[in-house]
């Protein structure tokens, strides 16, 4: 009786098995050899996104207990939804949510095209000099704290300060500008700007230092002048990495960081601008309401997922996104 020939890809599986996995781990050790000191510098970055965004993701539950700080996370007593349903019942909260959004769209409409404008604005400067001076002079007010800048901007828009007096040169009444409702947004914008549009424009120009010199020179052989060079080869040559920093704003959408308003907000501007973090630090820190603030917290997370989600789909019809 002849017995039937076995597989060969089924006669030693163990061994087979045992032997692919010791080559991938090979391929591993070798692969982690060759290029350990890429890995060692980015260590530092890895450690750092793990100890301060994912190990916090664990205190969302507060936002679910009615939290003790004297009895921790584990002895707190569990209350649900309750927390949200006091936030989004609660009337001042509606008017933070829209002092927010207001801010972060105008600021995802005015601010976010002001370092592309200007890289392109920088790309055209042919004198090397100049360029240099002028990219210095727009970074320098990246390293000023928010302090330093709403002291600037306090004494600019002053009764007495620069801008009145070139008003009183025009036989015009001073405005109390930091006073009034009708102008907080557009300085909280325009101040952010001014501040943070040099330090904006390192990727842009990143990306269009990219670009091949040759697709340029094709076009001058072709007749196309600066203008259609910045329309046709430079714009949708850098398109991939202005829709990555898009994605990445509108992420951060309701967020619009503590330093600036809380520097700039007075209370005769509380209408219009208390925002989200600075009603958190009042409620968290100064009232002590930890669980409600860590609601607002993980509702502002939510927002900034959902819309990074819903705009990365769509970016992913032109074949880019982020995942």
């Amino acid at each position: 009786m002849s017995t039937a020939p076995v597989p060969a890809e089924q006669g030693q599986p163990a061994h087979t098995e045992a032997r692919t996995e010791r080559q991938t781990k090979n391929r591993i050790l070798s692969h982690l050899r060759k290029q350990w000191m890429l890995y060692l510098m980015i260590a530092p970055g890895i450690v750092y996104y793990i100890v301060f965004k994912y190990v916090p993701l664990a205190g969302s539950m507060i936002a679910f207990q009615n939290y003790q700080i004297f009895n921790g996370i584990q002895g707190s007593p569990w209350v649900g939804f309750d927390n949200f349903i006091y936030l989004f019942t609660y009337p001042d909260f509606y008017i933070v949510l829209r002092n927010t959004a207001l801010i972060a769209l105008y600021q995802l409409v005015f601010g976010f095209p002001a370092p592309i404008i200007l890289a392109l604005l920088f790309n055209e400067v042919r004198l090397m000099l100049a360029k240099r001076t002028l990219q210095s002079l727009f970074y320098l007010p990246h390293f000023l704290s928010w302090v330093v800048v709403g002291g600037i901007v306090f004494e600019l828009l002053s009764s007495q300060g620069m801008v009145n007096q070139l008003r009183g040169l025009f036989g015009l009444e001073p405005i109390l500008f930091m006073q009034q409702e009708g102008f907080f947004r557009s300085i909280v914008v325009v101040s952010g700007i001014w501040k943070e549009v040099g330090w904006g424009t390192i990727i842009y120009l990143a990306a269009i230092a990219g670009i091949n010199p040759n697709l340029y020179e094709a076009a001058v052989m072709d007749g196309a002048n600066r203008w259609k060079q910045i329309m046709y080869i430079t714009i949708p040559s850098m398109a991939p990495t202005i829709l990555v920093l898009f994605l990445l704003n509108i992420g951060n959408f309701l967020e619009l960081g503590f330093d600036q308003i809380y520097n700039l907000l007075t209370p005769m501007t509380y209408s219009v601008g208390d925002i989200i973090e600075t009603y958190v630090y009042r409620a968290g820190v100064l009232q002590g309401q930890y669980s409600v603030t860590t609601a607002i917290g993980l509702f502002q997370s939510v927002i900034g997922f959902v819309l990074l989600y819903i705009f990365n789909r769509l970016a992913r019809k032109s074949e880019q996104g982020l995942w």
